[in-house]
């Protein structure tokens, strides 16, 4: 196994970490190309032939699914606001879901780790949603860098361990 991708896994988490807003604007035109060819997907899978309520369905959701795809790519300052947010919004139910989830354990051995998580996740869902748009500038470049960096090191370690097993 080789350190080669581990260290570019780390590279572009730093560069991403130091240029959030590049990074966030890549996620967000990133997410409008998925959204373009989902788009896609659904047009093509409208004439499959399997009733005119399915058929019609899909051809909303590929026509929707294609306008969110070009405004995102046509405007992707606008889209990286919108995925910020859609990012507060999730962080909130991660964080209640977390605290639901520790009130059930919250004997067990470690159970605070749950509610220190639901904390720092809440915290930082109340962050971007009281800070936003002015979040939008950093959010998303600022955690996909980090989970990079991360991905990264992981990797890294698991390359470490396996050649120390394999002698």
């Amino acid at each position: 196994m080789s350190t080669i991708v581990p260290v570019v896994f780390i590279v572009l988490g730093v560069l991403a970490v130091a240029e959030p807003v590049v990074a966030g604007l890549a996620v967000a035109i990133l997410v409008g190309w998925a959204l373009v060819f989902a788009g896609v997907a659904h047009l093509i899978g409208a004439f499959a032939g399997r009733g005119f309520g399915r058929t019609a369905w899909q051809i909303v959701v590929g026509v929707v699914y294609l306008f969110c795809g070009a405004y995102f790519l046509t405007h992707p300052l606008i889209g990286l606001g919108t995925l910020t947010l859609l990012l507060a919004a999730v962080l909130f139910v991660e964080a209640a879901f977390e605290l639901i989830v520790w009130g059930a354990t919250r004997a067990l051995p470690g159970g605070g780790w749950r509610l220190f998580n639901a904390i720092v996740t809440g915290l930082l869902a109340v962050l971007i949603w009281v800070h936003w748009p002015s979040t939008s500038v950093w959010a998303i470049g600022t955690l996909v860098g980090v989970n990079l960096i991360m991905t990264g090191f992981s990797r890294l370690m698991l390359v470490s361990a396996a050649r120390r097993i394999a002698g």
